[in-house]
């Protein structure tokens, strides 16, 4: 906490200035805008030019580009994202100035305490298909809902919508112990695994945290959780008022009679082993079976009909960065996926495999330094699954390379794998394995998707 004479929320009326640090980033755009719709005076700065800035200074917030003391103005508070630190030459001035700074979290808190209803998706991963499977399915249910997720998603054409309902859909994010900030009236934990582990000292931390999350919940509320994920249960022992989903173990949300129609999982929903809903996925893979049973648990929770998680779910097609078709090259199909931890990976990976292809070659670029050397085994143990591994430079994030680890590491423990320093040769190693029947995954959390539209817009790709 720095420089917080009182909770961000009165700060928060029209007519205060808030200046947001990091304005472009994946949930600090979508605040400038809710923030700017509450009549806030809104403006912020970046690193970069971005399509976000760019709609940005189009609703008429002013963006500067670099961070110095000077772009605070007359701010009356100031906002930042994780990824900006106290040395940051915007926090240290409003620090200097007695301009009470707030973490992003802090903010969306905030906001969500003005709905009846707030949906917060956790978990080591599956947040943003989660999130966008429930978006789909209370726009389905006419609810208006208030969301934002970490990825775009087509129905919305952006990872967040300004509504005008009673309910507020937020992907909640454990790095930092964001999400503790929150004040969640139905809190979902997909899973918990080891992860971020720069900042948690180990598994029972991060289990500490995620019941810590939990807790936070009114009587009122509920707490969802995956039956089937050891560290969820471990993490939520004892929790009163659970809702658990499941494929493998007992649990109060099941799918029954699931088969599948030209890939594509359809099952039945129960409840308490009641009818709730038929579904027929748009989406392959068995993790995204468990992550409709989450979304359908929450639907229900709330007292959503049956009818709109048909409605919703029927028309999820996916999100972006999720496992999204980015086209063919040579009679190869390129996906990109967003996986950057080991079992984001062994879920994609196992569910390529049932896919109808005759090899898979995967592009992957770790995420972080401190990551790939923590989980170092995982990883190298999921990136034999696929037939062939191309292993870019490590995406350095918020980091810098303390450690000394490379990609090239990785690679000298994965049979057959090719590494490569820049993401053009990973490109050129794509062009030179594609063949007919082929399918490609581009495959991180950071720039790796470029490799791939790169090869599609070379001159050989298909016009």
């Amino acid at each position: 906490m720095m420089n917080q004479p009182v909770s961000v929320r009165a700060y928060m009326v029209p007519g205060k200035r808030v200046h947001l640090v990091g304005i472009g980033g994946v949930s600090m755009c979508p605040l400038a805008e809710v923030l700017h719709t509450m009549g806030l005076e809104v403006q912020g700065s970046d690193m970069n030019e971005s399509a976000a800035v760019l709609n940005l200074r189009e609703l008429g917030i002013p963006v500067v580009i670099g961070h110095a003391a000077e772009n605070l103005g007359g701010c009356d508070f100031v906002v930042r994202t994780a990824a900006v630190h106290d040395d940051n030459p915007e926090i240290s001035g409003a620090v200097a100035r007695g301009i009470p700074v707030y973490e992003r979290a802090q903010a969306w808190g905030a906001i969500m305490q003005g709905y009846a209803n707030a949906l917060c998706i956790s978990g080591t991963h599956g947040k943003t298909t989660t999130s966008s499977m429930c978006t789909h399915i209370f726009m389905a249910a006419q609810k208006d809902p208030t969301v934002m997720i970490g990825g775009t998603l087509p129905l919305l054409h952006s990872g967040y919508r300004v509504g005008h309902g009673d309910t507020i859909i937020l992907e909640s994010c454990e790095y930092c112990n964001s999400f503790l900030s929150f004040f969640p009236t139905v809190a979902v934990v997909l899973n918990v695994e080891e992860d971020h582990l720069d900042f948690f000292k180990d598994l029972h931390d991060i289990e500490h945290s995620f019941r810590s999350f939990a807790q936070l919940v009114p009587e009122r509320g509920h707490v969802i959780a995956n039956a089937d994920d050891p560290g969820a249960m471990e993490a939520l022992a004892g929790i009163p008022h659970l809702l658990t989903f499941g494929l493998d173990h007992p649990a109060d949300c099941t799918a029954a009679n699931l088969t599948e129609e030209d890939g594509h999982p359809v099952f039945d929903i129960l409840i308490h082993g009641k009818p709730y809903a038929h579904i027929r996925l748009g989406v392959y893979g068995r993790h995204n079976v468990s992550n409709a049973l989450a979304a359908a648990c929450a639907a229900w929770s709330l007292g959503l009909p049956g009818t709109a998680v048909e409605e919703g779910l029927d028309s999820f097609t996916g999100a972006g960065r999720r496992f999204e078709f980015k086209g063919s090259f040579r009679g190869a199909d390129i996906y990109d996926d967003y996986a950057h931890h080991p079992g984001e990976l062994k879920a994609l990976l196992n569910m390529a495999k049932g896919l109808d292809y005759r090899r898979i070659i995967v592009a992957f670029q770790p995420h972080t330094y401190s990551r790939t050397q923590k989980l170092f085994d995982q990883f190298v143990q999921e990136l034999q699954i696929p037939d062939v591994a191309i292993l870019a430079e490590i995406y350095a994030a918020r980091e810098s390379n303390t450690i000394g680890i490379s990609s090239a590491d990785l690679c000298r423990h994965i049979p057959g794998s090719i590494y490569c320093s820049t993401l053009d040769q990973v490109t050129e190693q794509l062009r030179r394995l594609a063949q007919p029947g082929d399918l490609i995954l581009t495959v991180g959390a950071g720039d790796i998707y470029r490799a791939g539209e790169k090869l599609l817009e070379s001159e050989e790709a298909p016009v």
